[in-house]
């Protein structure tokens, strides 16, 4: 063999074993874990979900939130709850909720919301790959100069859809009502709508089959569409009216299935004591192109077929897995 053929077929060895996960299955599932711990006082019911969905065989795992509202945002929590997830077999990729930061107060008791953002910032999204013991490489929104530090608002590609979490707090979009207060709000409105615009141009341009989003908050897709023509009279204001709009904008002009998947438990019933929410409980719900579902304070799975439709299902759970996934 000449040396210009086994250089050539080393190259095409290489390309190959460096092939993204993108084409590599045309059917597949992933796991989502919701507010796993809200249930009780300690770790368990998180162990219990992340061990359950690891059994699932997922091709990846989304954990919306690390903590509770009720729960110390010391760092210490951030770094054990960070071990816990880095013990997942599956890639996981951490979606931030209101209850991580938006509340967290300080010794003196005085807001320090911000700070805690950005300590989150730094022990979860400090490099572009997944948590796990298999690594995921995502693209963080602070590869653009200008929203360098919005770290958490990550994409990936996998099986012809393309998957991005975008920070939306489910506190109305952590929107203060306060006059002078809203500078975070306001910022990270820009910041997510350039997010949503690129992910939207991506997904057309290689024109992949879908879109799922994954946020805290539901942003109320499924409302009646505002009207141009009548001015809202609500005495508060909506933190997630601009998101809405245009994620319903893009969808419209978008060829493919977009799915918006959150954790916001806001006004729905908790499960009973003993009965934990169930995948069954969580159904996605269409309208033309966009879909949406909410995931309640367990996990869920949700199947990806390109071969029948819907091109998104919530499939029954049989994860019987150990957080040391195979």
């Amino acid at each position: 063999m000449t040396l210009l053929r086994r250089i050539a077929r080393l190259s095409l060895l290489a390309a190959c074993l460096h092939a993204p996960a993108a084409v590599a299955a045309a059917s597949f599932e992933f796991a989502v874990l919701a507010h796993s711990f809200k249930a009780g006082p300690d770790d368990a019911p998180l162990k219990k979900a992340l061990a359950g969905a690891n059994g699932q065989h997922a091709a990846f795992v989304v954990a919306t939130g690390i903590k509770a509202s009720s729960e110390a945002c010391s760092d210490k929590l951030y770094g054990q709850r960070k071990d816990m997830f880095e013990a997942s077999g599956a890639p996981l990729i951490v979606s931030l909720s209101a209850s991580d930061w938006s509340n967290c107060r300080n010794s003196r008791g005085r807001v320090n919301a911000i700070e805690r953002l950005n300590r989150l910032r730094d022990v979860y999204f400090g490099d572009n790959q997944s948590l796990g013991q298999r690594k995921l490489a995502v693209t963080r929104l602070s590869s653009t100069a200008k929203f360098r530090s919005y770290a958490e608002n990550a994409h990936w590609e996998y099986g012809g859809v393309l998957f991005a979490t975008v920070n939306l707090p489910a506190n109305n979009n952590h929107f203060l009502p306060e006059a002078g207060r809203n500078s975070e709000f306001e910022d990270r409105l820009v910041a997510n709508r350039a997010w949503l615009q690129r992910l939207f141009a991506m997904a057309h341009s290689k024109k992949l089959d879908g879109i799922v989003l994954f946020s805290d908050g539901d942003i109320g897709i499924e409302h009646e569409e505002e009207s141009s023509l009548l001015p809202s009279f609500s005495s508060k204001q909506d933190g997630f009216a601009s998101p809405r709009k245009q994620i319903r904008l893009l969808a419209k002009k978008f060829g493919g299935k977009v799915l918006l998947v959150d954790t916001d438990t806001g006004g729905k019933p908790e499960p009973r004591k003993g009965k934990p929410a169930t995948a069954t409980d969580a159904q996605i719900s269409w309208k033309a192109n966009l879909g949406h579902v909410s995931i309640g304070n367990d996990w869920a799975v949700i199947g990806v077929s390109h071969s029948k439709a819907p091109l998104f299902e919530v499939k029954p759970r049989d994860g019987r897995g150990a957080l040391q996934g195979k």
